[in-house]
């Protein structure tokens, strides 16, 4: 393997990084954006009011997503793994 080739799975680790985490992410970035308003509106200031929904949100979206975040791991994994026995 080259510089080059390890430069290339480097930069398609950071994107599969990228596609696993945004959903969970986004979902939680989302509803805790989404309480702080409520919250502020309100004045209602409980911790469990955004710990619990938050918790409930991003679990449910990785139940979700996890058919595509499987899928996009193997596939990276089945590529770093054939450019390993190619350059080896």
């Amino acid at each position: 393997m080259t510089e080059a080739d390890l430069i290339d799975v480097a930069r398609e680790a950071m994107i599969v990084m990228l596609k696993v985490a945004a959903p969970s992410l986004l979902v939680g970035l989302g509803i805790g954006l989404a309480i702080s308003l409520f919250q502020a509106l309100t004045q209602i200031q409980e911790m469990t009011l955004t710990f619990v929904p938050k918790l409930i949100l991003v679990f449910l979206t990785l139940l979700l997503f996890l058919p595509f975040m499987l899928h996009t791991l193997s596939d990276f994994t089945r590529s770093v793994m054939d450019r390993a026995i190619a350059g080896g």
